[in-house]
């Protein structure tokens, strides 16, 4: 049985600027307010979008740096903002990014045109460090990763880091849709290449991390704090 309330350790872009409204309109929720935004009032969004973006829209617009988890015994949700704020206090340098609109396993997303080693270190760093709040698998997690379609590595590090996408299996990516059908994919890419050229965001700093938090399972994921990243 998992364990509520759970957390994450997100990107998401600082409150208010062009990527967030960008993200938060388009997925109908806001992250940091923890309420629903109008989509936007033109016609190019499909009738079907709100169903489209249902799966997205449970955890706001973001990139996993440290994915959910259930808090591990004897860890509190104030020593995990005093981490966070501890690892973003530490001076790194910070990944930048040219962001583009791509297809990654059957959904639409954000992705970097280029991935630059300091942020995959960045994702290495926040999972190794943030493994000691995490608490240990349980079988419906297990389950819910379909180990039977990973790879061995992923298999691997599902068991070690509570994920099997992280270090060479990482992939930055800011969901906006759920999978959609192959059919879908061509016109939906389109729609969204031409909103987010319209958004006026060309390159982006990963300069911040942001904590999280869920309740219940039927619950969105919301912001309970955010900190800029301290630069060398």
């Amino acid at each position: 049985m998992v364990n509520y309330p759970r957390y994450a350790i997100y990107f998401a872009p600082e409150p208010g600027n062009a990527l967030d409204r960008f993200g938060a309109e388009l997925l109908g929720y806001d992250a940091y307010q923890g309420a629903d935004v109008p989509f936007p009032r033109d016609t190019g969004l499909p009738p079907e979008w709100r169903e489209m973006t249902q799966d997205p829209r449970k955890y706001g617009f973001h990139a996993t740096l440290k994915p959910p988890m259930a808090l591990a015994p004897g860890k509190s949700e104030s020593e995990l903002m005093a981490a966070c704020a501890a690892f973003a206090g530490a001076p790194r340098a910070i990944p930048a990014i040219k962001p583009v609109v791509g297809a990654i396993s059957g959904f639409i997303a954000l992705v970097p045109a280029e991935v630059p080693a300091d942020l995959e270190r960045l994702a290495a760093d926040c999972v190794r460090e943030f493994d000691p709040f995490r608490a240990p698998l349980t079988e419906e997690d297990r389950a819910r990763r379909n180990p039977s379609k990973l790879t061995p590595q992923q298999r691997d590090y599902l068991e070690r880091w509570g994920y099997p996408y992280v270090f060479e299996e990482f992939r930055f990516h800011m969901t906006l849709t759920g999978r959609l059908d192959l059919s879908r994919h061509a016109p939906i890419l389109a729609m969204l290449r031409d909103r987010f050229r319209d958004s006026g965001v060309r390159d982006l700093a990963v300069d911040r991390i942001a904590l999280f938090r869920q309740d219940e399972p039927d619950q969105r994921f919301r912001v309970i704090g955010n900190w800029p990243l301290a630069a060398y």
